[in-house]
C-alpha cells in the first residue's frame, strides 16, 4: 500500500515538474480515458472468451467460486468501480493540473490494472499494489487539485 502511495504521488506530481508543454483538459481527457479504457475491453474481451468456450458460462450465469473466470468477474467489476470514479474525477483534475497530469494518471491507471488483473491471478501482494496504485492516484489527484483551486 505504501507502493501505491509513493506511485500516486509520483503520478500526479511528476508531470507537473518536468516541465511538459502544456495540453489543453478537453484534448487530453479523451486521450486519458482511453488508455484504461483499451485494459477494459481486453479484460471484457478474455472474460467473453472464457464464457464462450464454457457451456456452464455461456447463459450468462455466474463464474463458480475460485474459477479464473470469477477472478476475472470480480477485476472487471472492480475496474468499473475505478472508472466511475475517474470519470468523476479526472475532469476536474485536468482543469485544474493541465492535461497532461491526466495523462498521466490514464497511463498509471493502465498499468495498475494490469498489476491488479495479474496479482489477481498470481499473487495476493500485488493485487493490492494494483489497486493501490489504482485508486491512490485518482484520490491524491483531486486532493491535489482541489488545493491548487482554493489557494
Amino acid at each position: 500500500m505504501v507502493l501505491g502511495a509513493v506511485w500516486a504521488v509520483a503520478i500526479v506530481l511528476l508531470p507537473l515538474r518536468l516541465g511538459l508543454p502544456f495540453i489543453p483538459p478537453a484534448l487530453a481527457i479523451p486521450a486519458a480515458f482511453l488508455i484504461p479504457g483499451a485494459v477494459m475491453a481486453m479484460m471484457i474481451g478474455v472474460l467473453a472468451a472464457r464464457r464462450f468456450f464454457n457451456t456452464d458460462l455461456i447463459d450468462g450465469e455466474a463464474a463458480a467460486s475460485g474459477t479464473r473466470a470469477q477472478i476475472d468477474e470480480r477485476v472487471l467489476r472492480n475496474t468499473t468501480e475505478q472508472m466511475v470514479l475517474a470519470l468523476l474525477v479526472w475532469p476536474f483534475v485536468g482543469f485544474s493540473l493541465g492535461g497532461v497530469s491526466i495523462l498521466a494518471l490514464g497511463i498509471g491507471m493502465a498499468v495498475a490494472r494490469l498489476l491488479f488483473w495479474v496479482g489477481y491471478h498470481v499473487s495476493p501482494p500485488l493485487r493490492s499494489l494494483g489497486f493501490a496504485a489504482s485508486f491512490y492516484p485518482t484520490l491524491f489527484g483531486a486532493f491535489w487539485a482541489v488545493w491548487i483551486w482554493v489557494n
